[in-house]
């Protein structure tokens, strides 16, 4: 019976925040991972000149900005392969182009972020690698070891043989080929004295949004395989888009709850008035989108498009790719801060919402969570909306909402790393690194 003058509400189901670790991580690892998003720019942006040119630099710049952790596509089918795919000739020399030349000057992709390669050089793929994973181990920072090669990195080469081989595998036996990949290339680098450099291994990333079968299809048979190939070593696969509104659907199998969060809002707002992400519209560019591109944007025809091959190779299109390269950045920004107000608070909740579900079904599953990308999504390369304002708010409320809930690793920013301008935001990759890795109070 309730004392007099109290009223009893009920419990409510999920109670405080819990900061403790979702689950155990090998003794190994670091209790904390701040993660610096390199994927797949350390082999398509290692020209002269360019933010990848010099690993052992790069990775110095990433430890001074306090990151500990960097993720990877380590391109496993092409330098590991093996006799099935029979690259490896290419991967000890590989042309890099891009997306290639234009009918107007430049290249594709020239302002579009991510796909901003130009090109013109070889290199030798799977010696880079583990000069890379070695470089990590010297400055005391860890590396997960992912893949892109069924969302985009072929596209970057010059010979579509490695888009070709992949791209011939069988769709059902792809989990498999890639699993088989990994353990030749996981079995390398233990045997190089590397090992413990690998925080995690994803079969995939983004496997909902990949040239993949679903994770359930054999994908889960080959996470377990290579995790009893390597038993001291984590291994998952990555969701761009996990079911936050049915976490129960998620694979079992993954050892590692690595998840994105993007709360597009106001940003979706603006891609659809604009019609950017799509292909094959009717009259594209439409007026919105005609409204805020260059002054000197050439025509969608007189652009053109790259070779056939390497649109089939990326999960982008065409009208990304002009829209991307033409929109005028400031414009961009502009329209995104005159209509954020009624989605703002929507999207600071959708990212916490989001979080939170990601770090309640790891603890369910007692698997260490991982936030490995964030937090805006998909913006030109020179757009700065992510970069300041509301943007840094969303990141940062992210952060704090994952180091609440006992999430393991968390991205700063996804633009956040020596290829985005951001880069250059060398005091808030520090603030937010210390949060990550000291706790709020550093």
């Amino acid at each position: 019976m309730s004392e007099p003058g109290t009223r009893y509400l009920g419990t409510p189901l999920a109670g405080v925040p819990d900061a403790a670790p979702t689950g155990p991580v090998p003794a190994h690892l670091p209790g904390r991972l701040a993660i610096c998003l390199w994927d797949f720019s350390w082999y398509t942006r290692a020209g002269a000149g360019e933010p990848f040119e010099d690993l052992d630099r790069a990775m110095a710049e990433t430890v001074e900005r306090g990151y500990d952790a960097v993720r990877i596509c380590a391109a496993p089918l092409l330098v590991a392969g093996g006799p099935e795919l029979g690259l490896d000739a290419l991967a000890r020399d590989l042309e890099i182009e891009g997306l290639g030349a234009t009918p107007v000057g430049g290249y594709y992709g020239e302002r579009t972020r991510w796909y901003d390669a130009p090109g013109g050089y070889r290199l030798d793929v799977r010696s880079r690698l583990f000069e890379l994973v070695d470089a990590a181990k010297r400055h005391g920072v860890v590396v997960v070891l992912a893949s892109w090669e069924y969302q985009q990195s072929p596209a970057f080469a010059a010979d579509p043989a490695w888009f070709r081989a992949i791209d011939a595998v069988p769709v059902d036996e792809r989990h498999r080929v890639l699993a088989e990949a990994f353990d030749r290339l996981l079995t390398d680098l233990e045997a190089a004295g590397l090992a413990d450099a690998i925080a995690f291994t994803e079969l995939h990333n983004e496997v909902d949004f990949s040239i993949l079968p679903p994770i359930e299809q054999d994908g889960e048979a080959a996470i377990r395989w290579l995790g009893a190939r390597h038993p001291g070593q984590l291994v998952t696969a990555s969701y761009g888009k996990p079911p936050h509104l049915a976490m129960h659907r998620v694979s079992p199998a993954l050892g590692v709850a690595q998840f994105h969060v993007y709360s597009y809002g106001v940003l979706d707002a603006l891609q659809r008035r604009i019609d950017i992400r799509s292909e094959g519209t009717e009259g594209f560019p439409n007026a919105e989108l005609r409204t805020l591109l260059r002054a000197d944007a050439p025509s969608f025809a007189e652009y053109g498009r790259p070779a056939h091959w390497k649109l089939e190779a990326t999960v982008i299109t065409d009208q990304m790719l002009y829209g991307y390269d033409w929109i005028d950045p400031a414009k961009w920004d502009a329209w995104l801060v005159a209509h954020l107000d009624p989605y703002r608070e929507v999207m600071l909740r959708e990212v916490e919402s989001r979080v939170v579900a990601i770090a309640e079904w790891a603890r369910w599953r007692a698997v260490p969570a991982v936030v490995g990308e964030g937090w805006v999504g998909y913006t030109p390369r020179d757009g700065r909306f992510e970069e300041t304002g509301f943007g840094l708010e969303l990141a940062e409320h992210g952060i704090r909402t994952a180091l609440a809930h006992g999430v393991w690793g968390v991205v700063a920013c996804s633009n956040a790393a020596p290829h985005h301008p951001m880069w250059a935001d060398v005091a808030w990759q520090r603030r937010m690194t210390a949060l990550i890795t000291e706790g709020p109070d550093a």
